[in-house]
């Protein structure tokens, strides 16, 4: 039975990376490593180097804090490569283009509008 109708498989679903905890992609992978790493911290200045509780908090949450900044800055609703755009534009100027100049030729008028 053939009604004229043709199926076409598409890959529409494959652009997206999804979504976890409302972050895109896998940045929340980046989200358990700055927790784990300031816990960590913080378990080592206030356990082994007897520093205060207030202290130990306050530089454990440094590394949370560049993780969040990272994270929600440079790639949350940013496009693929945000982040490394912005980094080579810091460390190497604008990108690989021929400069803008403007004309230095003098413009010369036609005799009729002299």
């Amino acid at each position: 039975m053939n009604t004229g109708i043709r199926f076409t498989d598409t890959n529409s679903a494959d652009d997206s990376k999804g979504r976890t905890w409302g972050l895109d992609g896998n940045l929340f992978w980046h989200l358990i490593g700055g927790a784990f790493t300031s816990v960590i911290i913080m378990l080592l200045l206030f356990s082994a180097c007897r520093a205060s509780f207030a202290a130990s908090a306050a530089i454990a949450a440094v590394p949370l804090a560049l993780t969040l900044i990272y994270i929600f800055g440079f790639r949350q609703g940013k496009p693929p490569r945000y982040d490394l755009d912005c980094l080579e534009y810091w460390l190497f100027g604008k990108g690989f283009s021929p400069e803008a100049k403007p004309e230095s030729r003098p413009k010369i008028q036609h005799p009729r509008h002299a």
